[in-house]
């Protein structure tokens, strides 16, 4: 459009001055001639010819010396479209709507330039109706272009949008899904082969990673249970040394200990395998704290474990979250019990709370805390706290309980300060949260 523009307003104006040219060439002959019969014919014959443009006149210069004489009555021309006359014999000007054509002439009676001077109303308003016109139909046209396009790349699209479902519809739980084959050698068949080629070996992997975990869980808990089985069988003997005696006893706690990190290992893997094998279900938060304080007053009827429900929101979908509660029973004791245990059964306040369709957990303890510089790493598995080493542990129970909160899609806060004590935020979302439709 702009190209169309651009050749029509130069094929406009080019067409306008050839116009005011012939009238120079005439006007040039009607200044030569001397005889007044001679100039009454070209006059008569440009009258009758040649169409009468707007405010049209023509000027004489007379050069003399190279220079050009200003002549009384004549327009304002720039000095550059003389010098280009005088130069190159010719030039046009336009001043907006106002044209000048001139040409440089000899003659008997001296030298001199035409300029005729005309306007082109009807041009401009010709250019004016046109740059309208592409100007609207360019909006048109985009309009049209974006409106064709949207349904093009909709239809384009389409099967992306379809792969994207099924894919969002695959997890770690029917890892035998498949994405249907295309026919043909396009792209889409190229990524729906390459994304069941990828789910073939991530099912490969998460079976015998399963399968390891599996045997695992029996074929290393029978020979340590054996061990610490003979070991204790040993202290029973009258007869033994002390030092035989010393001796056993270390064996029974390290197969012991080796026991529980065994144990909170397997724990920690078979929370990403053994989900299909758990069926999910709507846990309401109070009662799984309940039953947690419950049970750790029977096993440390020494601690101190203070919970409060004073902020417990009207509606039970705000206070109930969908998932598997053994597993974040598992997690919540796991903290609970480090805190009572690094606080040295100092009281432990557990709050419960609700906030934007979120539950909301705050463990709240006045222990030993945890170095400022080491806090970074607290969710690595084996890692202990250089300020732990008078308290038995072995460094699994908060990766264990970070894995099962991110299971359940929430997140773990820790504030903590050597001293002063810890306090961790749990955040879950609830059933109001709509989480129930999602995957965990």
């Amino acid at each position: 459009m702009g190209a169309t523009f651009y050749f029509t307003q130069r094929y406009a104006f080019e067409d306008f001055y050839k116009r005011l040219e012939a009238r120079v060439n005439i006007g040039a002959e009607i200044y030569r001639q001397e005889d007044e019969r001679t100039i009454f014919d070209y006059r008569r014959i440009r009258d009758r010819y040649l169409e009468k443009l707007p405010a049209e006149s023509d000027f004489f210069f007379r050069v003399e010396g190279g220079k050009v004489i200003p002549k009384p009555g004549a327009p304002k021309l720039p000095e550059s479209f003389f010098l280009t006359i005088l130069k190159e014999g010719s030039s046009r000007y336009n001043d907006h709507n106002d044209f000048f054509a001139g040409k440089f002439f000899k003659a008997e009676k001296g030298d001199f330039i035409v300029v005729v001077y005309a306007k082109d109303p009807s041009g401009f308003r010709e250019l004016a109706a046109l740059q309208r016109i592409l100007l609207i139909g360019f909006l048109i046209s985009m309009l049209v272009i974006y409106l064709i396009g949207k349904i093009f790349s909709q239809h384009i699209f389409k099967p992306f949008s379809q792969i994207i479902k099924k894919v969002e519809a695959i997890t770690a739980d029917n890892l035998h899904l498949r994405l249907t084959d295309r026919k043909g050698k396009d792209e889409l068949a190229l990524i729906t082969s390459t994304f069941n080629d990828m789910l073939d070996r991530l099912e490969t992997a998460f079976d015998t990673q399963n399968n390891f975990i599996s045997n695992a869980s029996h074929e290393l808990r029978t020979p340590i249970s054996i061990i610490s089985g003979e070991a204790e069988l040993a202290l029973n003997t009258a007869d033994l040394s002390a030092s035989t005696r010393q001796s056993l006893q270390a064996i029974a706690s390290e197969a012991d200990k080796l026991q529980q990190i065994i144990s909170g290992l397997l724990y920690l893997a078979k929370t990403s395998f053994d989900k299909q094998k758990q069926p999910k279900e709507r846990i309401r938060m109070d009662q799984l704290l309940m039953n947690l304080k419950k049970v750790t007053d029977q096993v440390n009827p020494n601690s101190r474990l203070l919970v409060s429900f004073d902020a417990l929101p009207d509606e039970e979908d705000e206070l109930t979250v969908y998932g598997y509660e053994h597993l974040l029973q598992l997690a919540i004791a796991n903290i609970v019990t480090n805190a009572c245990k690094y606080s040295d059964n100092k009281p432990v306040k557990v709050v419960l709370k609700t906030s934007n369709k979120h539950v909301i957990l705050h463990i709240v303890d006045d222990g030993i805390g945890i170095p400022e510089q080491e806090k970074k790493y607290i969710f690595e598995p084996f890692f202990r706290a250089s300020n732990t080493h008078l308290y038995e542990g072995h460094g699994v129970g908060l990766p264990l309980a970070l894995k099962i909160i991110r299971l359940h899609r929430g997140t773990i806060d820790i504030q903590t300060e050597v001293g002063s004590g810890t306090a961790i935020t749990i955040l879950l979302p609830s059933v109001a949260n709509g989480m129930k439709s999602r995957k965990i």
